[in-house]
């Protein structure tokens, strides 16, 4: 055999197809889901007037330190074109587009979508600040170099999605061990499911599981994501009974609580190492043709550059000062990631109410805003959004823990609220104030519990909750007029500091935002 034929006889991997079209299926699904939200969602968090809008970002921020579309043009019609451009092409991708097109035109597709989205998250701010949005950004761009049906799937890019999937298990295991002690010593899970950022329609059933079950949780934790990793990287068999294992664990995330779409793409990623032969699946074998020089060239330049890129992520991993979901460059090329490092004892929320009373006393009747998603209303079942992203209840769960998260876009959020703006009560699931907007708006900080079932069957509520202390005085659209916030009646809004807000020290624990792009330190 020719040294050019070894050579192809290594880089393609034809038995990987059907798991080539199941990871590119699911990953587009991913897509998809991330642009709706974002078309959904941004006029209210960072449209021309929303609480963080873009144009204030990128008056301040230059283009290469956050590389973006819109740096060149922002308006909100603008921004809505290319959530939907990018929404329209993750469905055709869904679809199987990316197989009815030739080779260069699938990785063109692939590697628009990567555009449009880096382009929203490098203006999102705290919005878009979280691991999952620098994941879907590194696993697409590996998905640019995976090829279509015109070519058997290149065993390189294989083996990348095979390290970052190991990168983001075996990270959330090693932040874990050096975090909070309940990981150490298996109680962890005893609290998890209640102070979880926005628990699932199971999450009051997981909580009351027995005692040793909950620690048979963690101690499967410690194993699946320090242990089963390592898996990943192992020939065959192996590779893929450790990617069967992440699967099925990351299916039980799924049922415990909403993580957005942390879950699903990490078993897209874990599908990358799964041969279907090996597990007696059958599939009509594809015959491919030959691969070209040019996309072969293009791999092995990719694979060079995550190997160097890596050197970040590594010494992350290694270090005893290791973070969590950290952007090592500005495209959010290779980066390191990591859940939970510590795990709240008790639940805290911010309940947002209003009243429609001109003057505010002792007996002034306070009425409450719904949201989607966090707990609110003590007898409603939390619901299952994830995959999907409630990028305000997510930020309002931090805002509980510690104000300084919400001290740039709160007011901006009360100031919304105090006009009844339309893109703004969208995102909420209660307005009390449909015909005219409340003349005062107020926070209140609640230690929120679940019932047990005695109080379940005997209340119908799956929440108990305690009023703690004040956590935003009442204020007026004037009183934040005179403070120098402008609301959005037409004029563009800035946020200022929420001196009004109760301080709390110490880290919101959990997939915390990430680190801004930038040069690795």
């Amino acid at each position: 055999m020719g040294r050019m034929e070894w050579f192809a006889d290594w880089f393609a991997a034809p038995e990987y197809g059907p798991s080539r079209v199941l990871v590119q299926r699911l990953l587009a699904a991913v897509y998809l889901t991330g642009f709706v939200a974002a078309a959904a969602q941004f006029r209210a968090l960072i449209g021309a007037e929303g609480m963080l809008p873009v144009p204030a970002f990128t008056a301040r921020v230059p283009f290469r330190r956050a590389p973006s579309l819109f740096h060149l043009h922002y308006s909100d019609r603008f921004f809505a074109a290319v959530a939907g451009t990018g929404a329209v092409l993750s469905a055709g991708l869904v679809a199987g587009l990316g197989d009815a097109v030739p080779l260069w035109g699938s990785m063109l597709l692939w590697a628009v979508l990567w555009l449009l989205y880096l382009s929203i998250v490098n203006v999102g701010q705290t919005w878009y600040s979280f691991g999952w949005e620098s994941l879907l950004l590194e696993a697409g761009f590996l998905a640019v170099f995976l090829g279509n049906q015109d070519v058997a799937p290149p065993l390189p890019v294989l083996w990348l999605l095979r390290w970052l999937a190991f990168r983001v298990e075996f990270g959330a295991g090693l932040i874990k061990l050096r975090g909070d002690s309940c990981w150490r010593d298996l109680t962890c899970l005893r609290y998890h499911h209640e102070t979880q950022p926005m628990p699932g329609p199971l999450s009051w059933f997981f909580h009351h599981l027995p005692g040793p079950l909950h620690r048979a949780e963690v101690a499967a934790n410690h194993v699946t994501q320090l242990l089963v990793p390592v898996g990943l990287l192992l020939p065959q068999p192996v590779a893929g009974y450790a990617a069967v294992i992440v699967v099925v664990t990351q299916l039980w995330l799924v049922a415990s609580g909403n993580f957005a779409w942390l879950n699903w793409l990490t078993i897209t990623l874990a599908l990358a190492a799964v041969d279907p032969a090996r597990f007696g699946l059958s599939f009509r074998t594809r015959s491919y043709g030959g691969t070209p020089g040019w996309f072969e060239g293009l791999v092995i330049a990719l694979t060079v550059a995550v190997a160097v890129l890596s050197y970040w992520p590594v010494r992350n991993m290694v270090s005893r000062e290791q973070v969590m979901n950290r952007s090592f460059n500005r495209l959010h090329l290779v980066n390191t990631y990591g859940a939970f490092g510590s795990v709240n004892r008790i639940r805290l929320e911010v309940v947002v109410e209003g009243t429609d009373e001109a003057t505010v006393t002792g007996r002034t009747v306070w009425r409450e805003y719904g949201f989607k998603g966090k707990p609110g209303d003590v007898r409603r079942l939390p619901r299952q959004y994830a995959p999907y992203h409630l990028r305000l209840d997510w930020l309002m769960w931090f805002a509980a823990i510690s104000p300084a998260y919400a001290r740039p876009w709160f007011l901006p959020f009360v100031a919304r609220l105090l006009t009844n703006d339309p893109a703004t009560l969208r995102l909420l699931r209660h307005n009390p104030f449909p015909d005219a907007p409340p003349t005062h708006v107020r926070a209140t900080l609640h230690r929120y519990r679940f019932t047990d079932w005695h109080e379940l069957r005997s209340t119908g509520a799956w929440w108990h909750r305690t009023a703690l202390h004040e956590y935003l005085a009442p204020v007026s659209l004037d009183t934040l007029t005179r403070s120098g916030h402008r609301p959005p009646l037409g004029r563009r809004s800035r946020s200022v500091p929420l001196d009004g807000l109760r301080r709390r020290s110490g880290h919101p624990p959990g997939p915390a935002p990430h680190h801004p792009p930038g040069p690795p330190e």
